[in-house]
């Protein structure tokens, strides 16, 4: 075995584009070695996609259970370290439980949970014992984000006055004004995705973003959310207000039935100096913007840029870098925080992310069945 960290990944089999960006991004600082998992829940094409990714099936389980039992089994210098959990919403929190509670470190895709009770178990055990938990909020790892976020932190917006997130996409337009199709897709069960489908999808994306880069938790929201049909039981669009603090405002819009739209997430951040604006269809370029002087746009790989945002940059300028490179800045930041190096807070997010996200999904939903009302999340 070398000395790269054990890897299992429960989850992301078959032509699962998440389980792709996973394997590659974990591939990136040649950090990690794919040892095991349970790809599928049926064993045997569990065992045939390990075949086909070119990994030995001999520590393949049929769930996660078999994968805990196996693995303890070993000694600890064979044992996998950690555990990528790419499975539906709802299996995320009794896979994460059992996995921190036996000492396993966890990546985790989002949400975190189904509630937010769930995460403040995950954040209890999580503490207890002292494993490494990191919440797979892709767009973090984007080099012109870490900027972003470093700029705001030296001042060169000044004090924040607006906010504004914007997160749309269409995938759902051709399924929702379908019954059989709306009623068949496991995205729309609230069984298997939660109470949210677009706050709990993408909207949470837009505000982690927003506390990730300002710096700042939001204080309070004023949701309006759209199922569209009245058969459908979970939100597909919505606009959500935001307060960040008495005189620092902004809003999130959030949806997946704006037709045609592919991935169209975008961020500002207005300061009194300044601001910033950052979208992810374009990742390579962050703009910045002052008054009474030329619009500037800032570009990966040069030396003007944080430590933090270089450390990120695996080309040189003019060489774009996207999707794949922002996931393998996580599972970067993770690994050297499994192996006692020294990391940058911001190299990947964590149990606190999951946790705000999760409240953050409750109370919009919250808010908006109340009548539209704010509802504070401090």
């Amino acid at each position: 075995m070398s000395n790269k960290i054990r890897w299992g990944v429960l989850g992301g089999g078959g032509d699962s584009l998440i389980g792709i960006v996973h394997r590659v991004a974990a591939t990136m600082f040649d950090a990690y070695q794919l040892v095991g998992g349970s790809f599928n829940p049926n064993i045997e094409e569990s065992k045939a996609f390990a075949t086909q990714i070119g990994i030995s099936t001999d520590r393949i389980y049929k769930d996660i259970e078999a994968f805990i039992t196996g693995e303890l089994a070993l000694p600890e210098a064979e044992r996998i370290q950690v555990v990528s959990i790419l499975t539906p919403n709802f299996l995320h929190f009794p896979m994460a439980k059992r996995l921190l509670e036996t000492g396993f470190h966890v990546i985790c895709e989002k949400p975190m949970t189904m509630t937010y009770e769930e995460a403040l178990i995950l954040q209890t055990i999580h503490q207890k014992n002292e494993t490494i938990f990191g919440l797979t909020h892709t767009y973090t790892g984007y080099p012109m984000v870490r900027q972003m976020k470093e700029m705001i932190t030296n001042g060169e917006i000044g004090e924040i006055q607006k906010v504004d997130a914007q997160y749309y996409q269409g995938w759902i337009n051709p399924i929702i004004h379908d019954k059989e199709q709306r009623n068949a897709t496991w995205r729309l069960m609230p069984e298997k995705s939660g109470i949210s489908c677009c706050m709990g999808d993408i909207g949470v994306h837009a505000y982690q973003m927003l506390e990730f880069v300002t710096g700042q938790k939001i204080k309070s929201i004023l949701a309006d959310l759209n199922h569209l049909y009245d058969d459908n039981q979970m939100d597909i669009d919505g606009t959500v207000l935001l307060r960040l603090g008495e005189h620092q405002k902004g809003v999130l819009r959030a949806s997946q039935i704006a037709t045609g739209e592919e991935n169209n997430f975008t961020v500002a951040i207005y300061g009194k100096k300044a601001g910033l604006k950052w979208e992810q269809e374009n990742p390579n370029y962050l703009t910045f913007l002052e008054d009474g002087k030329p619009i500037r746009v800032l570009k990966p790989g040069h030396s003007y840029n944080s430590s933090l945002s270089l450390d990120g940059t695996k080309l040189p300028p003019g060489h774009p870098e996207g999707i794949f490179d922002a996931m393998g800045n996580i599972y970067k930041g993770v690994a050297k925080a499994i192996r006692g190096e020294d990391f940058h807070p911001a190299e990947f997010p964590g149990m606190e992310d999951g946790i705000r996200g999760m409240q953050f999904i409750e109370k919009a939903v919250e808010s908006h069945k109340e009548g539209n009302v704010w509802i504070s999340l401090l």
